[in-house]
């Protein structure tokens, strides 16, 4: 991704999170020199990938597979100078916009439709080797236990949520002319670089090609 595309996107979402009435916390708009003002009272920004995050999976075209993410607060499993079990996030997904088939070994989580279009979600159980598996499936959503079978597509609306466990694959794009969607995430601990298994081979973090000075870093910059 080239960082003019990265620093148009992160306009676009600070635009579009203001109009969904969601506050972003102050280190979400420090510059690079503000980062070289801020000294180890920050670090567990640093260490816990606070921040900005935004990947195309390697695709080189984020409209079609990408996701743009803000991590709030996130605990660390490798160190333990930071207590926190739990992490949040906000996401936006664009209509179409896919997010391709994943699970993660260690987190469960809940993904929340905080507003804007619709989110499709179609899920499969995991299999020892990584597969699909033929089981049906076991959710909740809101309060309620749903069984439903391997592939199927569920449809969140605003305020609607759907809590995924640990092994579940799952792929989510906005509905098509519903608009863009405000996603939060509620989960256990976060960790991009251990605990993502794609079921086909995606590079987690997008290389960015330099041709403009960044607006805001990215987590993984820091």
């Amino acid at each position: 991704m080239k960082r003019s595309e990265v620093n148009k996107l992160m306009k676009e979402a600070v635009e579009f999170i203001e109009q969904m009435n969601f506050k972003l916390p102050p280190f979400a708009f420090w510059s690079f020199n503000d980062w070289e003002t801020k000294g180890s009272e920050y670090d567990e920004i640093r260490d816990n990938l606070l921040g900005w995050d935004i990947t195309d999976f390697g695709s080189g075209n984020f409209r079609d597979q990408g996701l743009l993410l803000f991590t709030i607060r996130n605990g660390n499993l490798k160190n333990n100078k930071y207590k926190k079990s739990y992490a949040e996030k906000i996401l936006i997904v664009e209509e179409e916009q896919v997010t391709p088939f994943h699970f993660h070994w260690d987190k469960m989580e809940d993904i929340i439709n905080r507003g804007g279009g619709n989110l499709l979600v179609k899920l499969y159980n995991s299999t020892r080797d990584g597969g699909f598996a033929s089981t049906p499936i076991q959710v909740s959503m809101d309060g309620k236990t749903l069984t439903v079978e391997p592939g199927t597509i569920l449809r969140l609306t605003p305020g609607e949520s759907i809590t995924l466990p640990v092994g579940m694959y799952h792929k989510f794009w906005g509905e098509k002319g519903t608009g863009k969607v405000l996603l939060g995430e509620v989960s256990m601990v976060n960790d991009d670089f251990t605990d993502n298994r794609f079921l086909e081979k995606f590079r987690r973090f997008s290389e960015i090609e330099e041709d403009e000075t960044p607006l805001y870093l990215l987590a993984n910059e820091y």
